[in-house]
């Protein structure tokens, strides 16, 4: 039993959900999202302004669509109404980030500065020079565009230097030198 895909979604105010043949859009205040989803294997029904998702079989494959299906869903109705944000912090002698333009220029540590492309519907802002923030209605992109920065230089677990989300946890290792003294 899937207890994601039982949840009931509640459709906020100002958010518009039209579930078609083979795919749901959402419409909000801060754009147009479409969710696709099989007809064969799950009924989507709106009524009262909740959202029901429902098998039709009991399928391995239709009970891993049921939870996934609905979890779109519902990040596609917190998007288009408040919007998703991901918080990014570089940490490294001389490791900086600003946006110009529609790139977000890294400058960590290589011979050449790196620039990752903004795509659209997503504002990215630098408050500080240590600091990235993503935010935009989907949630997928937003995600997407967070991985692709970080990935440019990961933290390193010795110094706990490079690009990292903002409640990462670095689990820090014990350099040669403090291991090889306590002998």
């Amino acid at each position: 039993m899937s207890r994601i895909g039982n949840r009931i979604l509640e459709i906020p105010t100002g958010v518009l959900v039209d579930i078609q043949k083979n795919i749901v859009k959402v419409s909000g205040k801060n754009g147009n999202l479409d969710v696709p989803y099989n007809p064969n294997l799950l009924s989507i029904l709106n009524k009262d302004n909740k959202i029901f998702i429902k098998r039709k079989n009991e399928e391995k494959f239709t009970k891993m669509l049921h939870g996934t299906i609905n979890a779109n869903i519902n990040n596609a109705i917190i998007g288009v109404n408040n919007g998703h944000m991901k918080h990014l912090k570089i940490s490294g002698v001389g490791y900086k980030a600003n946006v110009s333009g529609s790139f977000v220029d890294l400058y960590l540590g290589h011979s050449h500065n790196i620039k990752v492309a903004i795509p659209t519907g997503v504002k990215v802002e630098c408050p500080s020079a240590t600091e990235i923030k993503i935010s935009g209605f989907d949630k997928a992109v937003v995600g997407q565009l967070a991985a692709v920065i970080r990935s440019k230089r990961p933290p390193e677990p010795y110094k706990g230097k490079g690009v990292m989300y903002a409640n990462e946890h670095i689990v820090r290792k014990v350099g040669k030198t403090a291991e090889s003294s306590k002998k």
